[in-house]
């Protein structure tokens, strides 16, 4: 199977199995943690569309070398393409969410990694809107390029409303002066050409938004 090929499949049966390997290896890294799937994964409501909610819950005091060790251990299962961390919690020292795309896997299949110590692992709100939990050191170009992921999905679902909010997002993030059109190949595309002009070294993820974009071209009319 070619490299296109395999990013295209979009077997749910696949997509369980390398969420399974991921909860493995989460396990395996941390003794005494705890690794489960949230979301629609969890709630067994997934379509083939979705993305891989994970959760790991890990000791107090392993936290920051759980959190050290994530994209490398993430690397084992899967080549890695990109990974971001959530502004918002990028200093909490308890909290940390990670977005994740790997190699050779449809792009709609982002992971999304939340990392939290043991002792707030009931207060999903935690550290969120503490200003000395964020961070303004993140890629504005990389979160567009996420939005424009998402609005391909959302098209896909028939959601034409909230694609049209999440590219507007995605254009106002970069702070370029576009305007959506509902030309849904045409706006997805001058975004991600847009955020990769502003950083270069998105570019490899820009050309595959594209291509996304290109393989569903008959439903984002």
């Amino acid at each position: 199977m070619s490299e296109d090929e395999e990013a295209g499949d979009l077997d749910p049966a696949r997509r369980a199995a390398l969420a399974q390997d991921l909860l493995h290896a989460l396990r395996s890294r941390c003794p005494g943690s705890r690794a489960e799937p949230r979301g629609s994964l969890a709630l067994g409501t997934a379509d083939e569309y979705s993305d891989i909610d994970l959760v790991w819950i890990v000791p107090d005091g392993r936290f920051e070398d759980c959190v050290a060790a994530a994209p490398d251990l993430l690397g084992t299962v899967r080549d890695v393409a990109s990974l971001r961390v959530d502004p918002d919690l990028a200093n909490s020292r308890k909290r940390r969410l990670l977005f994740v795309d790997f190699d050779r896997l449809p792009l709609f299949w982002r992971l999304d990694l939340e990392i939290v110590a043991r002792s707030v692992a009931d207060r999903p709100g935690y550290d969120r809107g503490n200003p000395a939990a964020r961070s303004d050191d993140w890629s504005r170009p990389a979160s567009a390029l996420a939005n424009a992921v998402a609005a391909v999905k959302t098209v896909l679902r028939g959601q034409p409303r909230t694609a049209r909010g999440l590219l507007e997002r995605g254009f106002a993030r970069i702070g370029a002066a576009d305007a959506v059109t509902g030309h849904w190949f045409a706006d997805i595309t001058r975004l991600a050409e847009a955020a990769a002009a502003i950083e270069p070294d998105r570019g490899p993820l820009a050309e595959r938004v594209v291509r996304l974009a290109a393989d569903h071209r008959a439903e984002l009319r």
